[in-house]
């Protein structure tokens, strides 16, 4: 019975999630399956992957196939390299130890790079969000500056239009006085 590892659809319409399972070739995609060895979240920035290693190499070693999907995740999380080390390790070229000391220190660098991009996204994350935060700092500065000119013009107007009304209520103080004086003459 040929058997393949590949991805198996779940999640809804726009949002897949997706098991890797090591199924039979001639089963349907989200059919039935021999094994699942692992999960893949591909909605989430980097994609989260949850592999069963040692049930992947497993397969692996039992003729199992990988789709070109499921290969690139399986090289991604180490199987691969850890079938490849197994090999060796069946041939003599290395020993137990050897191959899982090289495959431990596989597994340190690639968890660093992961790590550094997660930090590099967060970084942009909040970059991009202090950047907002300015933007919105000067159009509310701009924005009260135009009100407080608006409310200065304002003011001036009604100054101005309360001056030509003081200076006629003083021509007529000045005329009442002026005609008081007249009379007392």
């Amino acid at each position: 019975m040929p058997v393949k590892i590949r991805l198996q659809r779940h999640g809804k319409k726009g949002k897949p999630f997706y098991w890797i399972v090591a199924a039979d070739a001639r089963s349907k995609r989200d059919g039935r399956f021999l094994e699942k060895l692992g999960t893949y979240n591909p909605n989430v920035n980097p994609a989260s992957i949850d592999l069963n290693v040692d049930g992947a190499v497993k397969w692996l070693q039992n003729g199992a196939q990988p789709t070109d999907t499921a290969r690139a995740i399986l090289s991604y999380k180490g199987a691969l390299l850890k079938n490849h080390l197994a090999g060796g390790v069946r041939k003599g070229a290395l020993t137990e130890e050897q191959a899982e000391e090289k495959f431990q220190a596989w597994l340190s660098e690639k968890e660093g790079t992961v790590t550094a991009k997660k930090d590099a996204l967060a970084k942009a994350e909040a970059d991009a969000k202090a950047k907002a935060l300015a933007a919105e700092k000067e159009v509310n500065a701009k924005r009260e500056a135009e009100a407080a000119e608006a409310e200065a013009a304002e003011k001036a107007e009604a100054a101005a239009a309360e001056a030509p009304e003081e200076a006629a209520e003083a021509t007529e103080a000045e005329s009442a006085t002026e005609e008081a004086s007249n009379e007392q003459e």
